[in-house]
């Protein structure tokens, strides 16, 4: 049996630092002014005019990439805040033994921004590791989701297996750094709570977990994006239609 030692949250969450940008949740006020909850960009409806920072974040990404289609922005968008997410709160779990109250009405976003700057928690409130699926899947994927579903005519099932994605994204990440340190007790406890939270019915049936590696039964569509491929844990092994391509050439 491994002995997991765990310290209270401080009001820094100094102890993601170690774990990388992508890891790390800013607490307080953001420096350049108030910036919109989450609470806000979720309830707020999606519009054709950037007003709404969902909105902003999908067009941003859709340029950036040129994608063909705003649903393959909006996909790799809300992969991304899902990693974000599930890196905070996993990350947290693992090494205080705790996770902060990510509630939205308390996490605002800067949807101009990159990680760590883009997420700002207002008030860490402690909460016991069991609130994990409560505090992420509900309070925030959930919603999401469901705005997603109803502006972008995305498919639900491609964005429960992004959110699936995300989240064996973060573990491995996070088995990889206690590893590399010695540190099993918290590569133990990412593990075990990884797979808890894939057999959430939210996220059961997205994909196959073995071990760290991942692979799901769905495609974000980042292969639809001029000069992409298919990722890591994709569904398909090759972009569809790429053999045929490759035989008429």
């Amino acid at each position: 049996m491994v002995l997991l030692l765990f310290v209270d949250l401080d009001p820094d969450l100094a102890a993601l630092r170690a774990l990388g940008g992508f890891f790390v949740l800013r607490t307080g006020a953001a420096p350049n002014g108030p910036l919109p909850t989450l609470a806000t960009t979720y309830e707020s409806p999606v519009s054709d005019v950037c007003g709404n920072s969902l909105t902003f974040r999908v067009r941003a990404v859709a340029e950036r990439l040129q994608a063909p289609e705003l649903r393959i922005a909006a996909s790799v968008a809300q992969q991304a805040l899902a990693a974000r997410l599930w890196s905070a709160a996993l990350g947290c779990a693992a090494l205080y033994g705790r996770i902060p109250d990510l509630d939205p009405r308390l996490l605002h976003w800067d949807a101009g921004s990159a990680a760590p700057d883009d997420l700002w928690l207002a008030e860490v409130r402690p909460l016991p590791v069991d609130a994990l699926a409560d505090v992420v899947l509900h309070g925030h994927l959930e919603p999401l989701t469901a705005a997603l579903v109803a502006h972008h005519r995305m498919s639900a099932g491609l964005l429960w297996g992004n959110a699936a994605s995300a989240l064996a994204g973060a573990a491995r990440e996070l088995d990889r750094w206690a590893r590399a340190r010695g540190r099993t007790e918290v590569s133990t406890r990412a593990r075990a709570l990884t797979a808890e939270l894939l057999a959430h019915p939210l996220l059961a049936g997205t994909g196959t977990l073995t071990g760290t590696a991942f692979r799901r039964r769905s495609c974000c569509l980042y292969y639809r994006v001029p000069g992409g491929g298919v990722c890591g844990d994709c569904c398909f092994t090759q972009p569809p239609g790429s053999s045929a391509k490759a035989a008429s050439g």
